[in-house]
């Protein structure tokens, strides 16, 4: 105890210095414990309430409510209030996250929460020069992130030390847990047996302010997992798969549960093929982009193994004296069943452009000829949030071994990164780091990189045709390189590596040769790898800075003439009348993603102010008048313009304006600016075929109205020439639709009908202007 809290890193910790009653969440808070009999109470009073089996993501999530004896719940229908364990922000959500704290007025938050910075270091020249870089040119933003975090009591991790999901892994996340985190790929802690859950800011902002947090009751996905893996097929092909079946869409509000005997199966040689702790969290990670809450597996031996390796064997072994809450019931039932025979799965590779476009890797070679996609690989790229742990690196190693013992090297350019500062000191004590660059590879910092569009990449022009293979979880037009043009494929990190080294997407590793120095052809062989290492993990440098006990003192400074910091000023609350005669900024067409609302790469320096980065609006959304991005007509002066400049002139004439959106709208990463700028340039409404949860919440959180079709097929009924009005808002009510009256320019008008998911306490976020300015409301009546 002692040595924590002196600050050194003490990862292994015997579990008898440890009180069996109290155990601590994590090594860093030792006074904050897990609390499984107060889960265990709130299941056994909502099993008796609905007198049936339980799945295991209903146990966690209704174990987690803030009034189990009276609360409504009703797959799919109800909003539930929850209480939270914890929160987890990246550095480019936490900025606006922490700004909104700081707006409530608050003195410290209420449960444990931390910040990592990952998402601001750019891929450039390698690992240490590019976080030097980092922190150089980002110096003020990490300084407002440890000021406000030392002032509010939230734990820091600093420029270098990984991923924000990694370290979730090593740290945070265990069975049973309910954590929420401003980044979409949160539900990475599903592979250790928790529902971790990606949200906007404003949600973090709830949670940290000790009120119930709300989330619609959600449905349940069973994945059903028989037989056993072999060969090059690997966990990743899961997802690949299970995205693939599903769409982008088909998660949108369930959980994704996976089950059954292919969870823990060993195949007939005696060699373990069981789908480890962090290969589950790969799983669990990409259920993003199929549109799910989460997704989470249940507590195994596996679990157990990592729990203990991490040194928490503590908490494994308070995990199995709580295991009946910790797995589903016998006889549970979900809403849809997708069985998945992993005896019979294939290596998968997904894209471009989408992360559901489903090929097996054998067949990805034809396909790209006749689609007319590039062969060759400029460049293959491991590791990210979803393929980063030491067995990953380990993999990825035992493939590039094979290479140099026939005198081949990387024919693509090829890039490491490590999933946090302990993977990186582990692979580089384990020789796994050496063999990887002697294969070509260069080691970049423990960040996200590339994956984000932190990439400064050389090898090609913007607008070059080409093509580039990752194991990261998302591929969307632009969003590694912000080059259009440049076709990204997900897989996993050994599949990556084998391409790499081939240099092209004919290459099927499971039946093709490839031919050594001396002339002789070979073939590579499966990869393995340990899942943990020998020894115990090398924690490398201390990257962590605890809050004081009392932060009270601590100074937060803002610049006024800053350009990447602003403070935030309170949204107009609404008027109490109806929305009359919106301008329409901009129909869009097709996909469009929160990387198309709100991009990121380059605009990632100014996520702390919003002003600034409400220059990036809808700049990546395709218009339907034209078919161009970033072009619209301003309806005022018939001119065609970008899409910022159109909404800032809207808002100086004092101007409404609505947005009309396909389907999914708003699919991808958290970030709440896709939210937080239409708000901020005057917008009110986002009318659109469907939503994606988390934008969907977003929208709301900010006081805008997200509103869909009652029939899709009037998305056809409004042209971007028209005006339109939201009539009925004096009567807002949850369940009850609204009006919209068309207006066209040839004096016509026709109305449709537009439905909501609000319910009473969302609509008092719009009549409040946002949910913060609800918030401080409540505060301001109890005081």
């Amino acid at each position: 105890q002692h040595a924590l809290n002196s600050g050194v890193r003490r990862y292994h910790v015997a579990p008898v210095l440890c009180q069996r009653a109290k155990v601590a969440m994590s090594h860093f808070e030792p006074n904050e414990y897990i609390n499984y009999e107060k889960l265990e109470k709130n299941i056994n009073i909502v099993r008796k309430r609905l007198d049936r089996p339980l799945t295991l993501s209903e146990k966690i999530v209704y174990g987690h409510l803030d009034d189990p004896a009276k609360q409504e719940i009703e797959r799919g229908k109800t909003y539930l209030r929850l209480r939270p364990d914890r929160v987890a922000m990246q550095d480019a959500t936490a900025q606006m996250a922490m700004l909104q704290f700081i707006s409530s007025g608050l003195p410290k938050v209420a449960v444990p929460s931390t910040i990592h910075c990952d998402h601001l270091i750019e891929a450039q020249s390698g690992g240490e020069k590019d976080l030097k870089r980092a922190k150089d040119i980002n110096q003020e933003v990490y300084n407002f992130l440890s000021t406000a975090g030392a002032k509010y009591g939230v734990g820091f991790w600093k420029p270098g030390s990984g991923i924000i999901h990694q370290i979730i892994l090593e740290n945070y996340s265990y069975p049973g847990v309910m954590l929420i985190g401003t980044d979409s790929h949160t539900p990475n802690g599903g592979g250790l047996g928790g529902i971790c859950i990606g949200v906007g800011g404003a949600d973090a902002v709830d949670v940290m302010a000790g009120i119930p947090w709300e989330l619609k009751c959600p449905k349940v996905i069973g994945v059903k997992l028989t037989g056993k893996l072999s060969g090059w097929t690997s966990p990743k092909d899961v997802i690949l798969k299970v995205a693939g079946i599903l769409t982008v869409k088909g998660g949108t509000g369930a959980i994704i549960e996976y089950h059954g005997p292919g969870v823990d199966s060993i195949s007939c040689t005696g060699k373990s093929t069981q789908i480890s702790y962090l290969r589950m969290a790969t799983i669990c990670n990409m259920g993003a982009e199929i549109g799910a809450t989460t997704s989470i597996f249940p507590y195994n031996e596996r679990m157990k193994k990592y729990l203990g390796k991490t040194g928490r064997a503590d908490i494994a072994a308070l995990a199995d004296e709580f295991r009946q809450h910790l797995v589903p019931d016998s006889g549970c039932q979900y809403d849809q069943v997708i069985e998945i025979n992993l005896s019979e799965l294939k290596p998968h590779i997904n894209g471009p452009f989408t992360p559901d476009l489903a090929h097996r890797v054998s067949d990805i070679g034809a396909v790209a000829e006749k689609e007319g996609w590039p062969v060759d690989i400029r460049v293959g790229l491991i590791g990210s949030c979803t393929n980063s742990s030491y067995e990953d690196m380990g993999r990825s190693a035992a493939v590039a071994k094979q290479a140099l013992a026939h005198g081949l090297k990387c024919k693509s350019m090829f890039t490491i990164t490590p999933g946090s500062e302990q993977i990186r000191a582990t692979i580089e004590r384990d020789g796994y780091a050496k063999i990887l660059q002697e294969v070509g590879g260069m080691v970049l910092a423990n960040a996200c990189g590339p994956c984000i569009g932190q990439w400064d990449r050389k090898d090609i022009k913007k607008g070059e045709k080409n093509t580039i293979v990752t194991s990261y979880n998302r591929n969307f037009t632009g969003r590694n390189d912000a080059n259009p043009e440049t076709h990204a494929f997900v897989t996993s990190p050994e599949i990556v590596t084998a391409l790499s080294i081939a240099g092209t997407l004919k290459f099927n590793p499971e039946t093709d040769y490839l031919t050594g120095a001396d002339g002789k052809k070979f073939k590579l062989e499966a990869p393995d790898a340990d899942e943990l290492p020998k020894l115990e993990f090398d924690p490398g440098q201390d990257t962590y800075q605890y809050p004081p006990k009392d932060g009270s003192g601590q100074r937060v400074d803002v610049s006024p003439t800053s350009q990447r910091l602003q403070l935030l000023e309170p949204f107009d609350k609404w008027d109490g009348k109806d929305l009359e005669d919106m301008l329409i900024l901009i129909k869009v067409k097709g996909k469009c993603t929160t990387d198309h609302i709100s991009a990121a790469g380059p605009w990632l320096k100014f996520r702390g102010h919003l002003d600034n980065i409400s220059n990036n609006l809808l700049i990546g959304a395709i218009n339907i008048e034209n078919g161009k991005a970033n072009s619209v007509r301003n309806a005022l002066t018939q001119e065609f313009g970008p899409v910022p400049d159109t909404a800032r002139y809207y808002k100086k004439m004092g101007v409404k304006w609505a947005v009309i959106g396909d389907e999914n709208y708003g699919e991808g990463s958290s970030r709440e600016h896709a939210a937080l700028e239409p708000r901020h340039l005057g917008g009110r409404v986002i009318i659109t075929k469907s939503f994606a949860r988390i934008h969907e919440t977003n929208l709301k959180k900010q006081g805008l109205l997200p509103l869909t079709f009652a029939d899709p097929a009037d998305y056809n009924k409004i042209h971007p020439v028209d005006k339109l009005s939201i009539v009925g808002l004096k009567d807002f009510a949850p369940g009850k639709p609204l009006k919209c009256i068309i207006k066209h320019p040839n004096g016509s008008q026709e109305t449709i009908m537009l439905n909501h998911t609000f319910n009473e306490s969302q609509i008092e976020w719009f009549q409040a202007g946002s949910a913060l300015n609800r918030m401080k409301e409540l505060q301001q009546k109890s005081s």
